[in-house]
């Protein structure tokens, strides 16, 4: 199938806002509760039935407010902190004095804690240690004077509170670092994918047009001079650095919430260039190639890969015979070796040309001239495979690629690229060995 990236939204504290609804549910059950076990002892109930009617009415209808940072608004957690502050001030009223001396729970009870809390994800630490200090001067004057139960819940809502806004913060700007990090990999792939095209059509058209027009002369030469200029320019373009990008986008209502983070994924669409769904034989692929001084050696049965696998390991196997014929000379003879392995399928392109001298492939890819950089490892690289390059003066040049049999399936970004490695090690090995022998 067609593989095509899309951009997620997606948040690590998105799992926090959905403990938090559920947290404030749960809380306002067990304040209902312990009210309901000690009924008789309330002085005045009516006061504590109220404020219980209206707490889980707004607990219940406030859901869709702590379902994410853009719906949390200011204005909500206002009113939000308010009814709880309003509920511990209105404890020594509904509840008789020698129980609150006592170290008896206010009418929110640890419902409290999840209106601070959402201060925290919402605003980070500050906002959070606001929020708190509200709650602590409501406790100190509900209890009417500082009590060792009083000072210890007060530091445990402060710290708590204050330490899930700082991970709160610490989050979003791994976030942020992690979309932009992801925005420079498609950049450069992409960047790395039109380098690779280009390489293989327009750069090569305008060396050969240089060529010919030096050797033609006249105004053929000048000519040749403009395409020898353009092919400088388009390669210093394809080799350059990155262009900038946007940043990714922050939270909704104009906040610091920030909380969303751009992933990018492959998954399968529906194929529309009528190519086949299944795995293609690569034999099929490399046999255009096979010449009078190109000759293929394959397997008897069909060598399957996916297609955009075995698309990419032909296209490089084409660029490896472009390389021969530039630096090796017309008359200069290359074999193709086909290996299906149980795991991976092994490309090899040997030639019996000169020899790549020492240094020359570092020299010409810091020139821009990234055949082999691009079109022969990128390609393999994209794919989950490896690239091999071995080479020895005066002994010829030899490519070794080695392609999983899964490659192409899975985002190449990550770990397809290291077990494409692992599993191309020994082949690598033993394309050393038959360098050093040859």
């Amino acid at each position: 199938m067609q593989k095509r990236q899309r951009v997620m939204r997606m948040s690590v504290e998105q799992p926090m806002w959905r403990a938090l609804a559920g947290y404030r549910v749960l809380t306002m059950l067990y304040a209902v509760g312990l009210f309901a076990t000690g009924y008789d002892r309330f002085p005045r109930p009516g006061v504590a039935i109220a404020y219980y009617c209206v707490l889980s009415v707004w607990t219940v209808a406030t859901l869709p407010k702590v379902a994410n940072a853009a719906s949390c608004t200011r204005r909500f957690l206002a009113a939000d902190l308010t009814l709880a502050l309003t509920g511990i001030l209105l404890t020594p009223v509904a509840d008789a004095q020698a129980r609150i001396v006592d170290g008896g729970p206010t009418l929110p009870s640890i419902w409290t804690a999840g209106s601070v809390l959402a201060f925290a994800l919402k605003g980070g630490w500050r906002w959070a240690a606001v929020a708190s200090t509200a709650v602590a001067a409501a406790n100190l004057v509900e209890r009417g004077a500082p009590t060792r139960d009083t000072v210890h819940n007060v530091i445990l809502v402060w710290v708590a509170s204050i330490a899930i806004g700082y991970v709160v913060e610490v989050a979003r700007a791994s976030e942020r670092t992690l979309a932009r990090a992801l925005e420079i990999e498609a950049v450069t792939r992409e960047r790395e994918r039109l380098a690779r095209d280009i390489h293989d059509s327009v750069l090569q058209v305008l060396a050969m047009v240089q060529r010919r027009g030096a050797v033609i002369g006249g105004e053929a030469a000048e000519l040749g001079r403009l395409a020898g200029e353009q092919e400088v320019a388009l390669r210093t373009l394809v080799s350059g650095g990155l262009v900038p990008l946007p940043r990714a986008s922050g939270g909704a209502d104009g906040d610091t919430s920030g909380g969303a983070v751009v992933q990018t994924v492959d998954e399968d669409d529906e194929d529309t260039t009528g190519e086949p769904d299944g795995p293609v034989d690569l034999r099929a692929l490399l046999a255009p190639y096979a010449g009078a001084r190109v000759s293929l050696a394959e397997p008897g049965a069909p060598v399957l890969l996916r297609p955009a696998a075995a698309r990419e390991v032909a296209a490089a196997v084409g660029a490896a015979l472009d390389n021969v014929r530039r630096h090796a000379g017309e008359g200069a003879r290359a074999w193709i070796l086909v290996e299906d392995e149980p795991e991976s399928v092994i490309v090899t392109v040997r030639d019996d040309g000169p020899g790549i001298p020492r240094g020359r492939l570092a020299q010409a890819e810091g020139e821009g001239r990234l055949g082999v950089a691009l079109s022969i490892r990128g390609r393999l690289r994209d794919i989950g495979g490896t690239a091999e390059l071995i080479s020895v003066p005066g002994q010829g040049t030899e490519v070794e690629l080695n392609v999983p049999k899964d490659a192409g399936a899975v985002d190449t970004t990550g770990t397809a690229d290291d077990a494409g490695r692992t599993r191309g090690a020994k082949g690598a090995s033993r394309t050393r060995g038959k360098a050093e022998n040859r």
